[in-house]
């Protein structure tokens, strides 16, 4: 049995900043394990840039957001296990196997969930057709090319329009690929505006709202993609069917947060999120185990996954160092209108100390809409803003002296401008 304080499970950039986050809040017993040949997780093979601008204030590519970590984590003396592949979670006792040390223990005082999450595949959601080769998800396909060096398809079409998607379609189509459509079930995309400009209108690649494929043709490889647009009820609609001739499609229909350790540990799961259930100190139902970065909610941004995961490595510390302080009263986080989760879903009032910042997404696209938090029917506070989109997290920082005001639960809602005034 190695016994250490806190362990880490998962060494992407949500695992990373936590186990720097702690050791520099005055934790140094603290083992980080990957499963992976390598720290860094998926920013891996995000070579395009984009990454750090919130956290360093320069754009950074995957890699070299990944690197800067993990040059933090060489200047401490935090263990990095590597090739290890976690079992179980009991009782703060991880049951793990590698090649190199076979099954082998690790008890720890507090633990951090970092493992990340991974993408729907085509069973999910139910693609109808023929099963021939070329059908990829979109991070598959990303890793094949950025990291491999394999060009899966000359001839594409994407379903999704989450950001993996929407980056692919310009990375296929730079390395000289066809990238056909990109087609979205919503009405609406689900990826970063930003992402829609650069990588879609740059380009010239058509994007079909309210359409799924319908038909994937082909016997060996697949040949053709047949489309259609879907109703209200998501439906699709008998005679707007178009086909494309193309051998590839990828798949960009969404991210599951890895949460099978989570459930097996028995805390306690957001179905909203399928995530864990956190606070304010992003710590689970069960004491010393803490949640942070895409196994908790799927992020947009890696930056905010760095800063969330830093309150997190900063909260084990502070659970270590105090020997498992007790919990208050808790305050729950209630969703209001047009709001589909948020996180936290609880704090305890006497534990903040300067605010609370809570993530959250919108239901529906909202132009010049307004923010509120609110109590008992009582307004606590209101953010303006002049976009809201599903596809893109949102958060904002409540002031204690606002919560303080709070009696009883709060919701946060969005509305429209005229609706608030």
């Amino acid at each position: 049995m190695i016994n250490c304080d806190i362990a880490v499970i998962g060494a992407g950039p949500a695992g990373l900043a936590a186990a720097v986050a702690a050791y520099n809040a005055g934790v140094k017993d603290i083992i980080v394990i990957e499963r992976d040949k390598e720290a860094g997780g998926i920013l891996n093979q995000c070579i395009h840039n984009g990454f750090g601008l919130h956290r360093f204030g320069e754009e950074l590519s995957g890699p070299e957001y990944a690197g800067r970590y993990i040059d933090m984590l060489k200047e401490t003396d935090i263990k990095l296990k590597l090739k290890t592949m976690v079992l179980s979670i009991d009782n703060k006792v991880i049951s793990a196997v590698s090649e190199e040390n076979g099954f082998e223990q690790i008890k720890a005082k507090a633990i951090i969930l970092a493992m990340g999450c991974r993408e729907r595949n085509r069973g999910p959601i139910s693609v109808p057709g023929d099963r021939g080769s070329g059908v990829f998800s979109a991070g598959c396909a990303q890793r094949y090319l950025n990291i491999e060096g394999y060009l899966v398809g000359k001839r594409v079409v994407i379903l999704g329009s989450g950001d993996i998607g929407l980056i692919m379609a310009r990375r296929m189509t730079l390395e000289g690929a066809k990238v056909l459509a990109v087609a979205e079930i919503m009405p609406f995309t689900n990826g970063l505006s930003r992402n829609v400009a650069q990588c879609l209108d740059d380009f010239g690649i058509p994007l079909y709202l309210s359409h799924t494929v319908t038909d994937v043709i082909g016997d060996g490889r697949i040949e053709g993609i047949v489309i259609s647009q879907v109703d209200e009820s998501m439906k699709p609609i008998k005679g707007t069917e178009k086909r494309f001739d193309c051998d590839t499609l990828l798949l960009s229909v969404g991210l599951v947060p890895e949460n099978e350790l989570t459930r097996g540990a028995g805390i306690e799961i957001d179905p909203r999120t399928n995530g864990a259930i956190v606070g304010e100190d992003m710590q689970t139902n069960e004491a010393g185990v803490f949640a942070c970065g895409n196994v908790l909610h799927v992020h947009d941004l890696v930056d905010y996954v760095s800063a969330e995961s830093e309150r997190a490595g900063i909260s084990a510390a502070r659970f270590v160092l105090s020997g498992g302080a007790e919990r208050g009263a808790q305050t729950a986080v209630l969703n209001g209108s047009n709001v589909s989760y948020t996180v936290p879903q609880h704090f305890s009032p006497e534990k903040i100390e300067k605010g609370i910042d809570i993530f959250f997404r919108v239901r529906k696209k909202i132009r010049l809409g307004e923010i509120r938090v609110e109590s008992n029917g009582i307004k606590l506070a209101g953010f303006k803003r002049e976009f809201l989109a599903p596809g893109e997290m949102q958060k904002i920082t409540v002031p204690k002296v606002l919560l303080d005001r709070a009696e009883g639960d709060i919701t946060v809602s969005a509305v429209e401008i005229e609706e608030a005034e």
